[in-house]
This record gives C-alpha cells, sequence and structure tokens, in this order.
C-alpha cells in the first residue's frame, strides 16, 4: 500500500513597521504590531482553525494508523499564537493529542542561520525543540530546516544533534533520473531523507485555482487517480507545502477544504494509500540511494537554490551586517536584545527585498509588508542600525584592574 507523508509548513514573521532614519537611537519599536496581529488572526480564522478542525475529523475518523499528518511551527510563530490567538495554539495542542501528528523540528526563528553560523544554527534548533516540548511534550526526530534548505555540511550538523531524519526538495538538479517517492539517506551523515514531490505538492499549493492551468479543476478523483497512477514499484508519495495553503493562499471558496477531505476519504475508503509521517516511514522503509549534496538547495521558485533571499546586493548586504553582530550578542545577557536578534534573523526580512520577477514575482508579493524591495531593505537596515546601537550599549564593561 502506498504512502502518503503530508507535511505542512507553519511560519509567520514579526514584521517589521515602517522604521525611519530619524528613528534610529530613538525608538527600539521595530514591529508593526497591529499588522502582525490583524493578519495572524486572519490567517487563523480563514486556515488553522478550519483546517485543525477538518485535519482532527480526518483522524478520529481513519484512526492515526491510517490517517497521520506532520507539522513544522517555528517558534516566533508559537509565540505570534500566545500573543495575538491563544486559541490556535490550543488547537493545535488538541490536534496534536490526537495521536496522528508528528511535530517536526526547526530553527527557531525561520532563519538561515545554516549559512554563516553553526553555533547560531545549532542554539536555534535546541531553543525549538526545547519549544516544542514545553507546549506541546513532543520530542522531535525529524528535522526540516529553514525553507527546506539542505547541503552536505548541514546534513552532518544535524545528525550530530541527534536527528534520524531530514525533509528536502526533491529538486531535478538533486535527483536526475530518480524518483522523489522512495526513502533516500545522506552520503554525508547516517541521516535519512524524505525529498517533496514538488509536481504534486505545487498541483495543490500553487495551481489549484489558478483557471488557466490546464488541469483546472483539480478534482479529488482526479488527484486520487494521479497517485493511483504511479509506479507500483514507488512506494512513498511525500507532499510538502504551506499550511496557509488551505484557506489563505486557497481561498475556501475555491472548493479547497472541500477537495483535500474527498481525496483522503477516496483514497482511505478504497484503500489504495495511508497517509504517514516520516516517523512510520523510516520504521516502514530502507533507503534506496545515497545522495550527496554539495551546495544549498531549497524549495523555493523555480530555480530551487537560495537567491529568493540572497539573490542580489541588497539582501547580501543586510545578511552580511546581521550576521558580523553575532560574536558581540552572544557574550550579552539581555532579554530584549536576545529576542530582536531572533526576529532579525527571520528569513521574510531578506524576501521582502528579493527583485526578481517574472514567473516568480507574485509568490514574492505574498504577505509582503513593503512596496517594494528597495523600502524593505531601507526599512530593515533602519532597524538594524538601531539594534547595532544597543548591542554596543549592552556590552559588559571591563572592570579596570
Amino acid at each position: 500500500m502506498r504512502k502518503i507523508c503530508l507535511y505542512f509548513q507553519v511560519h509567520q514573521p514579526f514584521r517589521l513597521r515602517v522604521y525611519r532614519f530619524f528613528d534610529i537611537g530613538v525608538s527600539h519599536d521595530y514591529y508593526h504590531e497591529l499588522n502582525n496581529r490583524a493578519l495572524l488572526q486572519r490567517i487563523a480564522r480563514k486556515c488553522y482553525l478550519p483546517m485543525n478542525t477538518l485535519l482532527k475529523h480526518l483522524i478520529e475518523r481513519w484512526g492515526p494508523d491510517r490517517f497521520s499528518v506532520s507539522f513544522a511551527i517555528s517558534g516566533v510563530a508559537l509565540e505570534q499564537m500566545e500573543l495575538y490567538a491563544p486559541e490556535v495554539l490550543e488547537s493545535f495542542q488538541e490536534l496534536y493529542a490526537t495521536g496522528g501528528v508528528e511535530l517536526i523540528a526547526e530553527t527557531y526563528a525561520h532563519s538561515l542561520a545554516c549559512l554563516k553560523s553553526r553555533r547560531e544554527f545549532e542554539r536555534q534548533v535546541r531553543l525549538h525543540t526545547e519549544k516544542l516540548k514545553k507546549v506541546f511534550g513532543a520530542v522531535p526526530r525529524t528535522f526540516r530546516n529553514t525553507e527546506l534548505v539542505f547541503y552536505d555540511e548541514v546534513a552532518q550538523w544535524v545528525s550530530a544533534m541527534g536527528f534520524s531524519a531530514m525533509l528536502a526538495e526533491g529538486a531535478d538538479t538533486l535527483l536526475g533520473w530518480r524518483s522523489p517517492n522512495f526513502l533516500y539517506e545522506s552520503a554525508a551523515a547516517p541521516l535519512r531523507l524524505l525529498l517533496r514531490n514538488y509536481p504534486l505538492s505545487d498541483d495543490i499549493a500553487f495551481r489549484f485555482s489558478n483557471r488557466d492551468w490546464p488541469e483546472w479543476p483539480l478534482t479529488a478523483e482526479k488527484f486520487a487517480r494521479w497517485i493511483r497512477d504511479l509506479p507500483t514499484d514507488q512506494p512513498l508519495v511525500n507532499l510538502f507545502m504551506d499550511y496557509e495553503t488551505f484557506g489563505e493562499h486557497q481561498w475556501a471558496d475555491s472548493g479547497i477544504f472541500a477537495f483535500f477531505e474527498a481525496w483522503v476519504e477516496e483514497l482511505l475508503k478504497n484503500k489504495e494509500a495511508v497517509f504517514v509521517t516520516p516517523r512510520f516511514v523510516l520504521k516502514a522503509l530502507e533507503p534506496q540511494a545515497a545522495l550527496s549534496v554539495p551546495a544549498p538547495l531549497s524549495w523555493a521558485d523555480s530555480e530551487r537554490d537560495l537567491t529568493a533571499w540572497l539573490g542580489n546586493e541588497l539582501q547580501t548586504d543586510a545578511f552580511e551586517s546581521l550576521y558580523a553582530l553575532e560574536e558581540t550578542v552572544s557574550a550579552i545577557q539581555d532579554p530584549a536584545i536576545e529576542r530582536d536578534w531572533l526576529r532579525l534573523q527571520t528569513s521574510d526580512h531578506f524576501y521582502y527585498m528579493c527583485t526578481k520577477f517574472f514567473s516568480d514575482g507574485a509568490v514574492h508579493k505574498y504577505f509582503n509588508p513593503f512596496s517594494s524591495p528597495y523600502e524593505a531593505y531601507v526599512t530593515y537596515m533602519n532597524v538594524l542600525a538601531d539594534f547595532m546601537q544597543r548591542v554596543q550599549e549592552a556590552i559588559p564593561k571591563k572592570v579596570p584592574s
């Protein structure tokens, strides 16, 4: 019986307010409180609460042995739930209590720390696992890096931290003639790899309500047939997507909720598949092959690389300026500085500075509070200038001998 691994990414950043040059040294209020609150509550109403209810219904109807799902919920998203929508956090806790959910570890701030600092990367992973333990009582064994960024060195770090598996993008440049519908392992470390089937994942996440798509409308029967028609020797289909796909990116009136429920029912009633989590996959399957990934891959855009975050001089300057502070910040014991250090590392800030257009342009506008990449850059650098001042002022003073 074919195994379908559903993974959902849950993340929202603390978006910055318009922070001007004349605010530097005057105001340390960086975040657009009203916008962050309103957005999270809107997404909760349109996506998190109704989709959690649907998943809970499906788990209870079919049992966690036949229908289970996995989530990575960033630490900054959990913070926003605690601040702005505690009923959403309670809803996720109830969903986890069904026994049909596996929680996956990631970097606390949904950061790209793996590209600059192993120390900061591992610190954030520890912070995130501690948060999952505190909020859910969960001890994750699977890891998912921010935006599925993966390469050999980070596989070695993740394995050394005790994780058994990692999620990655089933990019054509990685797989070549191979299929993503197998379990793989890293050639660089004892770590199993679950690779995203990006065509099928994106059929739901990006193309579902696109009337110009030749396959529109996507029905439950059609999608079940596509799964059914895969070669019989391919035992695994990894469908990874943003959780906001349901109700936010694809609105409720598109039929996305009804489609998802009907598709699950179609496969389960005919006993054609079982919906599993990474933990189950590791018990049920052996790796098909070892894969080496010397350069970072991600799940972003058509290139599946890092250019969505580090593809221009604005992004590179902001990124390098931020991480130049790491050594100094690490010596400071100040909760407010620690909070802002984490929040300013969130990858979304660099994503908003992206100047890519053409086929990927619309993607970079979603949830973007800025009118242009240049406004995003100037705002971020103004905030960073103020943060630098605070960091310098907080450096422990040496006592004269």
